[in-house]
């Protein structure tokens, strides 16, 4: 039997859900696409239809910067049930480094990136603590 890595399981999932808290205490969950690079993960704003630029994941992260990642499976087969959080400390990035680097390892993950800008901020979260389950 292969040996679950968590970390591996989560970096190649296609999606994940993003836990914010608002500035009034109210969660804000959402999902988004995103990259494993290192300890950080990155998502970003891209040029989908969206109702407004001032995101509330953005909005709560300038707010509180604690987030979590989670991604998990489901299967009908419930021995193969698993899911991993990733706990961190999110910023946002309008520009420099971390926005390029950001974009290449998106544009490296999802090949939906050659049609799609990604035109927005890029928000990094600098993992403190991995937790996983599995059946």
């Amino acid at each position: 039997m292969v040996e679950f890595d968590p970390v591996r399981m989560f970096a190649e999932a296609p999606v994940a859900t993003l836990a914010t808290v608002g500035p009034q205490g109210a969660p804000h969950l959402v999902p988004v696409v995103f990259a494993v690079h290192g300890e950080v993960v990155y998502t970003a704003v891209d040029a989908k239809k969206k109702s407004t630029t001032r995101l509330r994941r953005l909005v709560n992260i300038e707010h509180n910067p604690q987030v979590s990642m989670l991604v998990d499976h489901y299967t009908d087969d419930w021995s193969q049930l698993w899911w991993v959080r990733a706990d961190g400390v999110a910023a946002i990035h309008y520009r420099g480094e971390e926005m390029a680097t950001g974009y290449a390892e998106l544009r490296r993950k999802y090949l939906q990136y050659q049609r799609i800008a990604l035109d927005g901020p890029v928000v990094t979260i600098a993992v403190r603590r991995w937790s996983h389950w599995q059946a």
